[in-house]
C-alpha cells in the first residue's frame, strides 16, 4: 500500500503541488527518498528520524520508501519535513492523508519550524485548489492567516499535527483573520491605508508645480521624472510622495509579502507600498533580478511592485539597467530568460527619476553659472534614450529654492486628494489605475469630447507626438479630471497634462 500527502516547492516564483508518497517493503531496512529531493530534503531523515523517536516511534526493521511525484522536477525545502515524517508514523494506522497538505520543518525534539519558503507556495496552493486542508506551523499563523481558499489548522509539534490527521472531527480550522488596519470599503471590498506621515509634504517650501505633479502621480500610478538644480528638493519630494499614495488591497498586500519571502526579507503585512531606492552603482542583476528556477531572487524593480521605484541621479546609472526598465514600464511585468528558465516578474509600480539638468548642476540656475560645455551638456542628457523617455507621463522643471517660500498643503491633504480619485477609478470597475491601463480600456474610460479631440491632434500635429504620448495624455488628463472630481474630461485637464510632457 502507497500512502500520499501533498506539499510543494518553488517553480519560478510561484510553486508546484508535489505529491509525497510512502511505501514500506520487506527489505533490509534503509530509509531513502528519491524524485529529484535537494540536500535540504535529503538532510531531513535525520531530524525525521529524531523527531519521530521524540514521540515515542520506533522505526521497523524495513525499508521505508519515499518518493517526492512528479520525479523530474527537481525539489527543495526543509519544509518537506512534515509531510514526510506523517506518513512514516501513519504507516501502521488506517489513515490516507490524501487531500491534505503539510508543510513544516522539523526540530530534532519534534517542534515545528516556520521557513520563509512557505509563503509563496500557500498562495500557489490557494489559487488551484480551493478549501485544500492545510497543516502548518503555528509560528507562522501572523502570515498565514490572511490568506484565502485554504483549511488552516495550525500545530506546535509533530504530535500535533498527527492528531489533527487522525481525529479531523476534533480539530478546527483557523478562520481568516481581518486586518487590523484602517480601511477605505468601496463596493465590498477592503482597501488599507495609513494615516501617519513619516515624511510630510509640509516640509517642502515652494515648488508648487513639482508637488502638484506628485499628487497627480500618485492619484494614477504616472511616472514622473524631476529635473532641477542640486537641492531644489527633488530627493525629498519622491520620498514623501510614498505616504501619500493610494490605499492598498489585500491581493496588493499579499504579492508584496510574497516577493518580500523570495528574496529573503521579513515578511509582514503593511498598508504602506513599497519605496526601492537603489544606488546608481547597483549591478544590473540587482536590479532585474535573477532567473534559476528553483531559485528566483526578485531584484529592485520587482520588490517595487504595487509601490514606488527611485532613481536618484538618474543618467548616472548605467545605460544597460536604464534601456532594461523599458519592458516593465510599458508591460508593467518583466521577464528574465534564461537559457533553462523563464521568470515573469509583476512590476506595476510608479517610476519615479530626479536629475540635475547637466554635468555640473547649474544649467537651470538664475544665480549660479554653468561650467559645463555645450558638448558635455548634450553628452549628458544623451544618457537618456528616447524609448526610454518617451514611457515616462510626466517631465517636471523645478525651480531653485525660494528665499520667502511657505509651506503650502500636508500630506493629509493631498492623501484626501488622492483617495477621491482612487474612488473615482475604482467606481468605473477599473481593473487598474488611469496610469496602467491598456489600449482597450483607454478607449473605454479616457473618452474625449470634439473639443479636446481637436486640441489633442493639433497637440500631435506640432510635436509630433508618439502614438504611445497620445494615450499617456488621454491617462493623465483621465487622472486630472478625477482629481478634480469631474466625470468627462475636459480641455483644461487635458491642457495641464499637455504641460507635464516633454518637449524634444
Amino acid at each position: 500500500m502507497v500512502n500520499k500527502i501533498l506539499c510543494a516547492t518553488r517553480s519560478g516564483i510561484g510553486g508546484a503541488i508535489v505529491e509525497v508518497q510512502a511505501t514500506f517493503v520487506r527489505a533490509l531496512p534503509a530509509f531513502v527518498i528519491t524524485g529529484l529531493a535537494s540536500n535540504s530534503i535529503q538532510e531531513s531523515k535525520q531530524r525525521i528520524q529524531s523527531a519521530l523517536h521524540h514521540i515515542g516511534f520506533s522505526f521497523p526493521p524495513i525499508k521505508i520508501a519515499i518518493n517526492l511525484a512528479p520525479a523530474d522536477l527537481a525539489k527543495s525545502g526543509s519544509h518537506f519535513d512534515l509531510p514526510i515524517a506523517l506518513l512514516i508514523a501513519l504507516q501502521k494506522q488506517n489513515i490516507t492523508p490524501d487531500d491534505w497538505f503539510a508543510f513544516g520543518e522539523l526540530g530534532l525534539d519534534g517542534s515545528l519550524t516556520y521557513s520563509d519558503t512557505i509563503y509563496p507556495l500557500l498562495l500557489e496552493v490557494s489559487l488551484g485548489h480551493k478549501n485544500a486542508k492545510v497543516i502548518l506551523p503555528k509560528a507562522g499563523e501572523e502570515l498565514f492567516c490572511h490568506i484565502p481558499n485554504l483549511q488552516i489548522f495550525y500545530a506546535n509539534t509533530l504530535q500535533e499535527a498527527l492528531d489533527i490527521i487522525a481525529h479531523p472531527e476534533f480539530a478546527s480550522s483557523a478562520n481568516p483573520a481581518s486586518l487590523k488596519f484602517s480601511a477605505l470599503d468601496i463596493k465590498g471590498e477592503s482597501f488599507y491605508f495609513m494615516r501617519d506621515f513619516a515624511l510630510d509634504f509640509l516640509e517642502v517650501k515652494g515648488q508648487e508645480v513639482a508637488k502638484r505633479a506628485a499628487l497627480i502621480a500618485a492619484s494614477g500610478f504616472h511616472n514622473i521624472i524631476y529635473e532641477g538644480s542640486p537641492g531644489c528638493g527633488k530627493s525629498m519630494i519622491a520620498k514623501r510622495l510614498r505616504y501619500i499614495l493610494p490605499p492598498i488591497s489585500l491581493k496588493e498586500m499579499i504579492e508584496c509579502v510574497k516577493l518580500q519571502a523570495l528574496s529573503a526579507q521579513t515578511p509582514s503585512y503593511s498598508p504602506l507600498r513599497p519605496f526601492r531606492a537603489p544606488h546608481q552603482s547597483a549591478s544590473k542583476s540587482s536590479i532585474i533580478g535573477s532567473a534559476t528556477q528553483n531559485e528566483a531572487k526578485p531584484g529592485e524593480i520587482a520588490l517595487a511592485h504595487n509601490g514606488i521605484l527611485f532613481f536618484d541621479e538618474l543618467p548616472h546609472f548605467s545605460k544597460e539597467v536604464i534601456e532594461s526598465l523599458r519592458e516593465p514600464l510599458e508591460n508593467n511585468e518583466l521577464v528574465v530568460s534564461r537559457v533553462h528558465s523563464k521568470v515573469a516578474y509583476p512590476t506595476s509600480f510608479i517610476f519615479i527619476g530626479a536629475q540635475n539638468p547637466c554635468a555640473c548642476g547649474n544649467l537651470l540656475s538664475p544665480t549660479k553659472e554653468c561650467r559645463c560645455t555645450p558638448k558635455e551638456i548634450a553628452a549628458y542628457k544623451s544618457r537618456l534614450s528616447e524609448p526610454f523617455l518617451d514611457r515616462i507621463d510626466m517631465f517636471v522643471q523645478m525651480q531653485e529654492n525660494e528665499t520667502n517660500a511657505k509651506p503650502s498643503i500636508d500630506s493629509a491633504r493631498m492623501q484626501d486628494a488622492v483617495f477621491g480619485a482612487f474612488e473615482a477609478q475604482k467606481s468605473r470597475a477599473q481593473s487598474s489605475l488611469n496610469g496602467k491601463l491598456s489600449e482597450k480600456e483607454i478607449a473605454e474610460f479616457c473618452v474625449l469630447d470634439e473639443g479636446s479631440m481637436t486640441l489633442l491632434h493639433q497637440a500631435t500635429q506640432r510635436f509630433n507626438l508618439s502614438h504611445r504620448s497620445i494615450q499617456k495624455l488621454k491617462k493623465l488628463a483621465r487622472t486630472i479630471a478625477d482629481i478634480d472630481a469631474s466625470e468627462p474630461i475636459e480641455k483644461k485637464h487635458l491642457l495641464e497634462a499637455l504641460s507635464y510632457r516633454r518637449i524634444s
